[in-house]
């Protein structure tokens, strides 16, 4: 299959062309590069977006993360090419009911962007395969580059080498998440190129680990020590406390 790529140089991007270039013709693309052609591709798997939950550029967050993404779409349905989407847990929001069914409740742009554009494929009923996969917190290799965005794995890891101190938020011990190895988000990619069903599915592990819990493995692994910070004023009061996919859909549709 011909396919292309969006976001190909991002940590998911990067992992994904690896997993499928062996067996498919991949076509890259980078946010400021030509808008791709459409034509003759089989798939378009979108990853490419601004990721960074404390983006303060909101024009610039809806232009690529809403506006590329409707246009991209648009030109998939003109040309009946199917369509995966990178979407995200975080338009849950702070709750703890994590089906895919469930009220979404958006708390940065960041998310608002991604529920914005589940709602447009919603409301467009179009008749291409359109596949929306909401990632939980993916982890593992080629994320180095992300910075303060990178899993706590990384994160960790990396102020253990360079400091053998481990910095988490005061009450980490309270805060969970579902963190799913970017493996298996490849797996999935791949498993449902042969799925014509559209829809939404969560794409996380199903089980919920803390922040604390993830600072206590890199401690016992590099012998670090862990140091608790205060928590930062400009995430109080939107910080998701707890995710943890329900993934019945998942493995229902998989199962078939």
């Amino acid at each position: 299959m011909k396919i292309l790529v969006t976001g190909s140089n991002g940590f998911i991007g990067k992992n994904l062309i690896n997993k499928l270039q062996d067996e498919h013709e991949i076509i890259k693309n980078e946010w400021g590069m030509s808008f791709p052609s459409i034509k003759n591709l089989d798939w378009v798997i979108h990853l490419g977006a601004i990721s960074s939950t404390t983006e303060t550029n909101i024009s610039k967050i809806y232009r690529q993360n809403l506006e590329f993404t409707i246009k991209l779409y648009e030109e998939c349905i003109n040309n009946d090419v199917k369509f995966q989407f990178a979407s995200s847990a975080s338009v849950y929001g702070l709750k703890s009911d994590f089906k895919e069914t469930s009220p979404l409740n958006p708390q940065n742009h960041y998310a608002r962007s991604k529920a914005m554009f589940e709602r447009y494929v919603e409301l467009r009923n179009a008749p291409i395969t359109t596949h929306i996969f909401r990632y939980f917190n993916v982890y593992g290799p080629q994320e180095e580059h992300k910075g303060n965005q990178a899993s706590p794995f990384t994160k960790f890891m990396e102020q253990a080498k360079t400091s053998g101190k481990i910095k988490i938020f005061k009450g980490s011990p309270k805060y969970f998440r579902d963190f799913i190895h970017v493996d298996e988000v490849v797996d999935y990619h791949q498993k449902f190129l042969s799925i014509d069903e559209s829809g939404v599915w969560n794409v996380g592990t199903g089980k919920a680990r803390s922040f604390y819990d993830v600072a206590l493995e890199i401690s016992d692994k590099t012998g670090a020590t862990i140091e608790f910070i205060d928590f930062p004023e400009n995430l109080k009061g939107n910080y998701q406390e707890f995710t943890k996919a329900d993934t019945t859909k998942l493995w229902d549709t998989l199962s078939v």
